[in-house]
């Protein structure tokens, strides 16, 4: 072999991986993040979760991809155990898929349908249209096709120049004697994992393996020891995506790595067993690339069947091999494996955002509970919160940043915009409990009393601000335009309010009916009510924009404000908290 072949075959080797990189990763981006929440939601029982995890492993074309996202539901708690077994078997059986398509590169024949099937007839074919869709459209669906289309059909060259490469070779003397080493089958075995673990991909390693034996310069005897081997070096991808997780993180790793032992183990000490009773002939004969991709699928789905019953018995196994450790907070589904599928990592945030904002609901009952009646428990659990409420915008935001430097679509990109704002609004709004907390304090301490006409204002007002948490809420968890429509034109209405309610007593205090000492604790109070409402209003406009897919937000609501609909929305809302005896504004 020369430089030049030498040259050619690596060229080839590393246009293999780099089609096979480009085409999964547009194949994680079309529609990846779904396909994780319904890995995550519908794996009830282990034939489900085998199912599930062939076919999202067919989909994304990576048996890898799919155990590292799995360790990530597990260090987060979002899967159990037991449940990842299933599906990290399923995994095994979806890899396959890449080696049927590449089976398609050895077809014979010259009729017009065996020349239709050929690599070299359609792979131009695909690439041409993959570049069209690239280049010519905006949408990010259809690039990312065209990232699949060119992907496959540079992975498929890669594959013909590798063949190609060392086609001179095959016959040699030298190539034949190490194909006689790599036939021992604990040799082959060895070369088939390190090989994989090496580029991390046992798609790609079974792939070379129908490279090289295209035009029948590998035996049965090499290629099938390789193919065990190859599926236990893909194990070490989830082995280090384990690296610093939690106990049942680290278990899942390793109850992967287990399936791919014993199965080949069994697999070989039966079939070198019975080849030594029996003598199988086919052995020293050459195999192709539809040959190997026959052994890789039944090796895969016979192993599944053999262990199946036995996924108690491999969970047990590994809890002994790893004890039980401390359980991980609810910042663990944060996982940073899931930034490889960024539509689903864009959900877990918005999962946590909306615990977030149930923090602010939470809080702001409490305080109002703590500002009629003074309650120390409420009190502390108030200052938890706003302490909680830190602790998600910090993991949150950082996670978030991490997020934004991946390959997002537009969608996604949008998304984690608005998420970084929401958190912070949120958060905002916990601080202002937190003053309602203080407010509560003063008025204990100070032993100020509201007269029976200023609670009734404040009761309008808190009930107003209530409802626009709510809406606003329901409105972020849902993603609900509509909902999130109704929140500015309540807050225009909270807005005259505070204007009104501090009118109204700076004319009782004017007429002596109420203290200094009062006054100051009725417009803390207000104020801080004004203040929750604008940050709930910030989010819904934010919901408002990130559909609209507007970035403008101004020029958004300035619009809205002068639409007949607005109008009659703020009209309704205030009809409905109105406040008594009131005259432009000022108490009768």
């Amino acid at each position: 072999m020369n430089i030049f072949q030498l040259l050619s075959m690596f060229g080839g080797l590393a246009l293999f991986l780099y089609g096979m990189e480009v085409m999964g990763n547009g194949l994680k981006q079309h529609g990846g993040g779904k396909r994780a929440m319904i890995l995550e939601k519908l794996t009830p029982n282990k034939f489900m979760g085998i199912l599930l995890g062939a076919v999202v492993t067919a989909v994304v074309q990576s048996s890898s991809a799919t155990t590292v996202m799995v360790v990530g539901f597990v260090n987060s708690g979002i899967m159990k155990l037991a449940q990842s077994i299933g599906v990290m078997m399923g995994a095994n059986i979806g890899t396959t898929v890449t080696a049927w398509l590449l089976s398609l590169s050895d077809i014979q024949g010259g009729s017009m349908i065996a020349n239709l099937f050929k690599p070299e007839t359609f792979t131009p074919i695909l690439a041409v249209i993959g570049i069209v869709l690239i280049m010519a459209t905006e949408s990010d669906k259809k690039k990312n096709i065209g990232n699949i289309l060119i992907g496959f059909a540079v992975l498929m060259f890669g594959m013909e120049t590798m063949s190609a490469s060392v086609a001179d070779i095959k016959s040699s003397e030298q190539f034949a004697h190490m194909l006689v080493m790599f036939s021992n089958p604990v040799l082959g075995l060895i070369v088939g994992a390190v090989l994989t673990a090496i580029i991390q991909s046992s798609s790609a390693s079974v792939g070379i393996l129908q490279a090289l034996s295209i035009g029948g310069g590998i035996s049965f005897a090499t290629a099938i020891p390789i193919i065990m081997g190859e599926n236990i070096g893909t194990c070490i991808t989830a082995i280090i995506s384990s690296i610093g997780a939690s106990k049942n993180a680290k278990r899942a790793a390793m109850a992967n790595l287990y399936i791919k032992i014993i199965s080949a183990v069994l697999f070989m000490v039966v079939f070198y067993s019975l080849n030594v009773l029996i003598k199988f002939s086919f052995l020293e004969t050459s195999i192709n690339p539809l040959y190997i991709a026959i052994i890789h699928t039944l090796f895969n789905v016979v192993s599944t069947m053999v262990l199946l019953p036995f996924t108690n018995l491999i969970e047990k196994l590994v809890r002994i091999t790893i004890k039980e450790g401390a359980e991980k907070s609810e910042f663990a589904i944060l996982d940073e494996r899931f930034l490889r599928t960024p539509s689903f990592a864009v959900e877990q945030c918005m999962t946590l955002a909306t615990n977030m904002a149930y923090i602010v609901k939470d809080s702001f009952t409490l305080a109002q509970e703590c500002v009629a009646k003074y309650s120390e428990k409420n009190d502390k659990k108030i200052i938890e919160n706003e302490n909680m409420a830190d602790e998600y915008e910090d993991a949150l935001g950082g996670y978030l940043v991490k997020l934004s430097a991946q390959n997002l679509n537009m969608v996604d990109s949008q998304k984690v915009s608005i998420l970084l704002h929401a958190i912070s609004d949120f958060e905002k709004m916990t601080d202002y409990t937190a003053d309602l907390v203080f407010t509560a304090r003063e008025k204990r301490d100070k032993d100020v009393h509201f007269s029976e006409k200023a609670r009734q204002e404040i009761t309008i007002m808190v009930n107003a601000v209530g409802e626009i948490i709510d809406l606003t809420i329901n409105a972020f968890s849902k993603n609900d335009v509509e909902l999130a429509n109704k929140v500015e034109p309540l807050e225009d209405v909270v807005d005259r309010l505070r204007t009104d309610l501090k009118n109204r007593h700076i004319k009782r205090m004017q007429e002596g009916r109420c203290s200094v000492n009062q006054g100051f604790v009725f417009t803390d109070y207000i104020s801080a009510l004004e203040k929750i409402s604008d940050h709930c209003a910030n989010v819904a406009a934010a919901i408002i924009e990130l559909n609209d897919e507007n970035y403008d937000v101004h020029n958004v609501m300035s619009h809205r404000r002068n639409n007949d609909d607005y109008k009659e929305l703020c009209a309704v809302y205030g009809k409905k908290y109105a406040l008594p005896f009131s005259v432009s504004g000022i108490e009768q």
